[in-house]
């Protein structure tokens, strides 16, 4: 049984039917195409645990890949998860250049996203995006007319936003996410193979919105608030990346990101408290239902038993 079938039983054999499953049957086969912020630009994620997944461009990456790679392992379920990223570029640059790469084999499950600001040159304009997605899923289709493409919308980022003369400057930070998203809405159109947008900006606005996190780096970061952001107000951070990670787990698996728990290996392994993992799984579980016609499987009542050791 494939993990596409799998992953809509009913509780309780949802859990115990992934585990049991993944020693019988081939892993699910998911590649990741996108730039820096699939890499980890930024943080401790850039390379954690790449030796986990395989980075087609064999430049040593983990990144959100391998995030994704053990969260997976820990709800015990069984990805081969590979991963081709370049930065600075949309799917324009890995279409001209990765082709031969994309399409060495065929691929059950992709999550792909483009430039951050929709196209480098026109920021905010979805035109690029959207004939750049309709080709890339002809090409992935093209070698496995089962596959499941699912794009990522990305964050707002603050030095679009906060600095005079930037495309979305005097806008509320949760503007240039939702433009983002609206983009990525458009492109979804083209191809039946898109099964969904990944909100990942959105998670970040309702991070910012419930005071989680800070909406600001230019004036500091508040006490007891994260910053999604990394240094340079442009890329994440580990909280933000971790943050991506979840959704995708969620909107992938259709798995509660919530019964990953305070003792999550990857957020304990990064430095990250246990009050800081949950509330992000919150966030993510919150966004990820409030998406229209999104269900997830809830935890079981005993959870995943996680010891808070990493391997």
């Amino acid at each position: 049984m494939s993990f596409r079938a799998l992953r809509f039983l009913a509780l309780p054999f949802v859990w115990v039917g992934a585990a049991t499953l993944a020693a019988t049957s081939a892993p699910t086969s998911i590649l990741f195409i996108g730039n820096s912020f699939t890499f980890g630009q930024g943080s401790a994620v850039h390379f954690w645990r790449s030796n986990t997944v395989t980075d087609l461009n064999k430049e040593g990456i983990g990144g959100v890949p391998a995030l994704f790679k053990a969260m997976t392992t820990e709800a015990g379920l069984d990805f081969d998860v590979s991963l081709e990223t370049h930065p600075g570029v949309g799917l324009d640059w890995h279409l001209a250049n990765k082709r031969d790469v994309i399409a060495s084999r065929p691929f059950d499950l992709v999550v792909m996203h483009g430039y951050s600001t929709l196209d480098s040159a026109k920021p905010g304009d979805p035109a690029t995006l959207i004939a750049t997605t309709k080709e890339m899923a002809g090409v992935l289709a093209g070698k496995n007319p089962k596959v499941e493409i699912y794009t990522t919308a990305t964050w707002s980022r603050a030095d679009q936003t906060y600095p005079q003369g930037r495309p979305w400057f005097g806008k509320p930070i949760d503007t240039m996410a939702i433009d983002v998203r609206a983009g990525y809405d458009k492109a979804a159109t083209t191809s039946p193979a898109i099964k969904a947008v990944i909100p990942v900006g959105e998670a970040w606005n309702r991070a910012f919105k419930t005071g989680l996190a800070d909406t600001n780096p230019y004036d500091g970061i508040d006490a007891g608030k994260m910053n999604l952001w990394a240094d340079d107000n442009y890329h994440a951070s580990t909280h933000g990346y971790y943050l991506e990670a979840l959704m995708v787990f969620g909107d992938v698996t259709r798995r509660d990101p919530r019964e990953l728990g305070a003792n999550e290996c990857a957020a304990y392994k990064l430095g990250m408290s246990g009050t800081q993992a949950k509330a992000l799984q919150q966030i993510a579980f919150d966004q990820l239902i409030a998406e229209k016609g999104m269900t997830l499987t809830p935890p079981s009542s005993t959870g995943l038993k996680l010891s808070g050791r990493c391997k």
